[in-house]
């Protein structure tokens, strides 16, 4: 009989921990509320080790982490039974049983054993904020209060379906130019270490002829051939250091200033994070959530440190009982246009659906923006290595040429 961990606060006031056999967790909390307990915590205890417990656990390793694909597809399946009449106990059983990513099946089952523990729905989302942002809570949490639990849902899988497509957008545009680089500096060490050593014999003895572009690449050459590596280990520090830096507050920082300033991919971010962000403000608000609420988690969603430190002085300035768009107003991260249509949703009450509209807006401009970075990058990264390899080609040929004049 499975066995379950439980921690309760007796009719005293005490609270108590413990572990109770039952069959189900729903049994066991009926067990402990029989005795007068209030069920704080209730969670299922591995009795013993056998071989088919060691094999779900490779089978959990092997999973890997659940994705934001299988919160939407959790959250859509949710929706549709809500919407049917199945209670939230059953509807979480029977989307766990239709899981296969075991990871995520646990935590499904998780979430029901909360739930039938008398956890509220969005109390149990909160205990796994990696897979259910502040967002995802706080709109389940106010449809809770509203009663409008399955239209909600609805609204969740919606913004969720988009964010998942806005981020395959951003990478697919980020990936590219990254292949092409990648090809770029591959072909270059080729024709150094492999193509232009053959050619060190044939102008051995003639440094006096040739142009400065084949010394230069021959010398190169000559260093990359004996002290590779050190070449390898010095870009493998390299690499790992600027990962390491990219992890720090710091470097962090510094990346998402750059997203912002780096005259290609500006547009695309910025973009990017004003849809971000004004979707997410619509959602909330739209959603019933408190203002402050909407503005603390708008920050964190965001996506960038300075879009963040710019709505925490929006939330600072409204907690003082500022208006919204009077604060925007000091920070250039908005257009001026939107912050005019930000203040006019302010007086007319109407602030939720002028955002939905804004982020309409950039979520549109975010796509053309993609599309252009895609179409300027092509050409520029052709022509980038097109010269790279034409400068090599050119330091190997001339030289044969001049020494073939002197020749005749």
């Amino acid at each position: 009989m499975p066995a379950y961990r439980y921690q309760v606060r007796s009719s005293s006031g005490q609270t108590v921990v413990g572990v109770l056999a039952a069959e189900t967790a729903a049994a066991a909390a009926n067990t402990l509320r029989s005795q007068g307990n209030h069920v704080l915590a209730l969670t299922p205890v591995q009795t013993n080790f056998s071989s088919g417990q060691l094999f779900q656990r490779l089978k959990e390793l092997n999973a890997g982490k659940p994705t934001l694909k299988h919160v939407l597809d959790f959250t859509t399946q949710l929706a549709v039974m809500v919407r049917a009449g199945i209670g939230i106990r059953s509807a979480l059983e029977g989307i766990a049983e239709q899981t296969d990513h075991y990871r995520f099946k646990q935590i499904i089952l998780g979430l029901k054993n909360d739930v039938e523990s008398g956890k509220q729905f969005s109390e149990a989302l909160s205990r796994h904020p990696k897979l259910f942002n502040p967002l995802y809570v706080n709109m389940v949490r106010a449809s809770e209060m509203s009663g409008s639990f399955g239209k909600m849902l609805d609204r969740i899988a919606a913004y969720t379906s988009q964010q998942i497509e806005t981020k395959k957008m951003v990478i697919g545009a980020m990936i590219y130019p990254g292949v092409i680089a990648t090809m770029a500096i591959g072909v270059t060490i080729f024709l150094l270490t492999f193509v232009l050593p053959k050619f060190a014999s044939v102008f051995e003895g003639k440094e006096d002829v040739l142009p400065w572009a084949t010394t230069f690449l021959m010398a190169l050459s000559a260093w990359m051939v004996v002290n590779w590596p050190i070449l390898l280990g010095a870009l493998a520090v390299g690499g790992v250091g600027l990962f390491v830096f990219s992890k720090t507050d710091f470097g962090a920082y510094w990346i998402d200033v750059a997203k912002l300033k780096v005259p290609i991919f500006r547009r695309m971010f910025r973009s990017l994070y004003i849809s971000r962000s004004l979707q997410t403000m619509g959602e909330l608000i739209n959603a019933g959530v408190p203002m402050l609420d909407t503005l603390a988690i708008t920050g964190d969603i965001s996506g960038n440190r300075i879009y963040k430190r710019m709505w925490r002085s929006v939330y600072t300035s409204v907690k003082q009982g500022k208006k919204i768009a009077t604060t925007m107003m000091q920070d250039r991260l908005l257009p001026h246009a939107v912050i005019q249509m930000i203040g006019a949703g302010e007086e007319s009450g109407k602030l939720g659906e002028v955002l939905d509209e804004v982020a309409g807006y950039y979520a549109k401009q975010l796509r053309d923006a993609i599309k252009a970075v895609t179409g300027m990058i092509e050409p520029l990264m052709i022509i980038i290595m097109g010269s790279i390899v034409g400068f090599i080609a050119m330091a190997i040929i001339l030289p044969i040429f001049k020494m073939s004049q002197i020749v005749r």
